[in-house]
């Protein structure tokens, strides 16, 4: 009985392996490319690297909380899908779009004003002030370009999350290979002005990402549109533009604590990296190796908890109350099992990795220190991100919201800075500190997911 309800038959394997496999591919082949451009840029110099590395950071606050903004109606789009319902899935969809169009116009417009600010306040008082002005310098060059890449991304988001609720993750999957292959070559062209292109440094590796993002844009919306059988969802889309009042209302309910959440999660997240950059710029770029190279890892327990979403929405939207539940608890010991993988090949990575970069020694043993944390905390992010989306599937956005960014803020946050401000401790102490404390986060997350609170049919009054 515990070996079925844990483990799963085969046909639980292939049902979930068929949504979740596409998603891993892309996201890690998506990570990879990332690590590449991350190493074209940390040839040009550390300093380069360093400014690039701030922007990322500010901008995967907007790239979080897009996933936020659309995630409410994915709640709801899965299980409309589940129930069969089609015109739900389309007034999903246009939620998604109005979320995304209003939110992007404000990040940018933040970017454009006060994007110089925001850098200089992960930049050290004691950095030399030449160093200081080019890392500013390198910062504004890459952030003014990478704006103009923000709405081609959430507009894509909206498709391929659509897409991935119905279960047909193959078309996002391609659109974001032949993105990346566009983003590779284009690095290779204008970062370094081969065959006769301008090099141009940290100005072409923003290019090269922002005409990436429109190929996929493109791609997705063209193909998508194209096929009405594989997604009928989303035929007569833009015949009416209005969404029925009751259930924007609803879907609005949902959306805000997950948009508040991923907003105050990933400025949790940047605001770890200030408190690690008072001990240098060096922690920076460490840092900046660490998570380049973890993000391709993380993509298995990440798109785990997507599948999970969307796999245990719809049994919920079905009616199919037990099996929901059944499905969490199998997902959830696939994201450890997933996990304790990935952390292993990680660990065996990690003194490799960073010798790829055109850095100090110091910042690749730093480097190396630090992915060896995380490869032993692996396990621990995979159930807690597993509980997450366990309690999300079901709607239960506000206690989410507790859950993680709230505890974010109110644990790991004040411990970062107070040991990195406050302690003489090392920073890779503090650094191993801090990661471990989402170990009190899977307990939070398992004891709510036991409650059962989160099994919940929204759809079935619609």
């Amino acid at each position: 009985m515990i070996k079925d309800n844990l483990f799963g038959d085969r046909q639980f394997y292939r049902r979930t392996f068929a949504v979740v496999l596409p998603m891993i591919i892309q996201n890690t082949l998506s990570n990879i490319v990332s690590l590449l451009d991350n190493i074209m840029v940390g040839q040009v110099g550390t300093l380069p690297m360093s400014a690039v590395a701030i922007d990322n950071q500010m901008l995967f606050v907007f790239y979080i909380t897009i996933f936020g903004a659309v995630a409410g109606a994915g709640i709801y789009g899965a299980q409309f899908f589940g129930s069969g319902d089609f015109e739900g899935v389309r007034n999903t969809l246009k939620f998604k779009f109005l979320m995304s169009i209003l939110f992007t116009a404000a990040v940018g417009t933040v970017f454009f004003l006060y994007g110089t600010r925001l850098a200089e306040l992960y930049i050290s008082a004691d950095t030399a002030a030449g160093d200081r002005m080019a890392t500013l310098t390198y910062a504004k060059q890459y952030m003014s370009v990478m704006i103009l890449g923000l709405f081609p991304f959430a507009i894509t988001q909206c498709y391929a999350g659509t897409l991935r609720e119905s279960g047909k993750t193959m078309l996002p999957m391609k659109a974001g290979i032949v993105a990346m292959a566009t983003n590779f070559v284009l690095n290779s062209l204008l970062i370094f002005g081969l065959f006769g292109f301008p090099k141009l440094g940290v100005l072409g590796a923003a290019i090269a990402t922002v005409i990436s993002r429109f190929v996929e844009m493109f791609v997705v919306i063209f193909f998508s549109h194209r096929d009405r059988i594989n997604y009928p969802f989303l035929k007569g889309l833009f015949d009416r533009i209005s969404i029925p009042k009751e259930l924007a209302v609803k879907i609005m309910g949902k959306s805000l604590p997950l948009l508040c959440n991923e907003l105050l999660w990933s400025l949790g997240q940047a605001f770890l990296l200030q408190c690690y950059s008072v001990r240098g710029l060096p922690i920076i770029a460490a840092v900046n190796i660490t998570n380049t190279v973890s993000q391709i890892f993380y993509e298995v327990y990440l798109s785990l908890g997507n599948a999970t979403t969307i796999l245990v929405g719809h049994e919920l939207g079905a009616n199919h109350l037990k099996e929901a539940r059944r499905t969490a608890y199998r997902m959830m010991m696939l994201s450890v099992m997933g996990s304790v993988l990935t952390g292993a090949v990680l660990a065996l990575c990690s003194p490799y990795i960073p010798l790829m970069y055109n850095t100090e020694e110091n910042i690749r043993l730093m480097a190396t220190e630090f992915i060896l944390v995380v490869s032993c905390c692996m396990p621990i992010f995979g159930f807690a991100a597993a509980a997450y989306f366990t309690m999300r599937s079901g709607g239960r956005t506000f206690i989410t919201f507790l859950s993680d960014s709230f505890y974010t803020w109110i644990v790991p946050v004040p411990a970062a800075w107070l040991l990195a401000n406050r302690t003489a401790l090392p920073i890779l102490t503090v650094f191993l500190i801090v990661n471990l404390l989402d170990f009190i986060k899977c307990i939070i997350g398992f004891s709510l997911v036991r409650t059962k609170i989160w099994i919940k049919n929204l759809v079935a009054a619609e």
